[in-house]
């Protein structure tokens, strides 16, 4: 119910996952402050559904994240795919890349720019 009541506060051209998971955190956020509960109150034997892992927040994300990298040139895209979520070192990104250290971490820098800009709420002025 709340997604539907803040509708109106969703901007299409930013992705829907975290605008989802915002408006999801702070209900539970209210929610603990309205019955002054906290997680030490939670008797973990009684609640087994809460070690039950759903995964479809994680595919939502990826999705999310291919869109936008896809909007990346491809140089740029690839040094963020080896260092940002492939954990390699920049010396490891620019062997496999055959630019220099440097290079690879401008491409980076760049990148998380740029997808930063595409994320950001935009003022409505």
């Amino acid at each position: 119910m709340a997604i539907h009541t803040r509708r109106h506060t969703y901007d299409r051209a930013q992705p829907l996952t975290p605008w989802v998971y915002a408006i999801a955190r702070y209900r539970l956020i209210d929610s603990l402050r309205r019955t002054k509960a906290s997680a030490k109150d939670v008797p973990i034997d009684e609640h087994v559904e809460l070690f039950v892992e759903d995964d479809s927040g994680a595919v939502e994300s990826g999705l999310d994240l291919e869109r936008l990298l896809a909007r990346l040139p491809a140089k740029t895209r690839r040094t963020i795919q080896l260092v940002k979520l492939d954990g390699l070192s920049t010396h490891e990104a620019a062997a496999r890349s055959g630019i220099s250290p440097s290079a690879v971490k401008v491409s980076v820098h760049r990148g998380l720019r740029a997808l930063s800009l595409l994320v950001k709420p935009r003022n409505p002025r």
